[in-house]
């Protein structure tokens, strides 16, 4: 059986995602967390680790899913992660893909979909939505600004409105490096304010309207 641990911050998507995946031939799911801070305690804790972790992005006031995805894969022999989200943006794929995640599916996968995709993780295989697959392929072809995933992190922020201090502690960063990441976005996109990088970002496909 392939262990799964489900991370949302939606209690009912949690409960829904849990009958699916219990559903699913020779997968079983074994807990669920609220966020990624959660996750990260769940997995550091003595129960044996999953296989897979089946994560969200965007998890309210907690830490969010690119974060969360970029520490679980810096643990010890860690679980696979395959991200599944409403989230598609050029940013949030390259963030997750670059940040370790092992696949990456929408929530409005067939299970069968979900299904072969846990299985492929538990294998260590890539898995992306065809239209992810897309996205990622078009991104390439374009020629379009490339950010890191932290500096679309940023920008991501910068569109919701967040000061660079919020910024830092959303984060988990300083306020210097957060300026220092400012400066490279700047220079990226050919800008030289934070509403010119906003309107590029989102001009480019980089970011998500807030």
């Amino acid at each position: 059986m392939i262990s799964v641990l489900i991370v949302d911050d939606h209690p009912v998507v949690r409960r829904g995602l849990r009958a699916m995946v219990d559903d699913l031939p020779e997968v079983t799911a074994v807990g669920e967390a609220a966020d990624g801070a959660e996750a990260l305690r769940l997995l550091d804790g003595p129960a044996p680790r999953p296989d897979v972790v089946l994560m969200d992005l965007q998890m309210g006031t907690g830490m969010h899913g690119v974060e969360a995805t970029r520490r679980i894969t810096a643990l010890p022999d860690p679980p696979a992660v395959l991200i599944l989200t409403t989230y598609s943006t050029d940013a949030d794929i390259l963030a997750a893909v670059e940040a370790g995640a092992t696949g990456y599916l929408l929530k409005d996968a067939p299970p069968e979909d979900v299904a072969a995709a846990v299985h492929a993780a538990a294998r260590g295989e890539t898995v992306l939505a065809p239209p992810v697959a897309a996205r990622l392929l078009g991104r390439v072809r374009s020629g379009r600004p490339t950010l890191s995933p932290r500096e679309s992190e940023i920008l991501q922020l910068l569109a919701e409105g967040l000061a660079n201090r919020q910024i830092s502690k959303r984060l988990f960063i300083s306020e210097a490096t957060v300026k220092t990441h400012l400066v490279h976005i700047y220079g990226k996109l050919g800008v030289d304010s934070r509403t010119g990088a906003i309107a590029a970002g989102l001009g480019s496909g980089l970011i998500r309207p807030a």
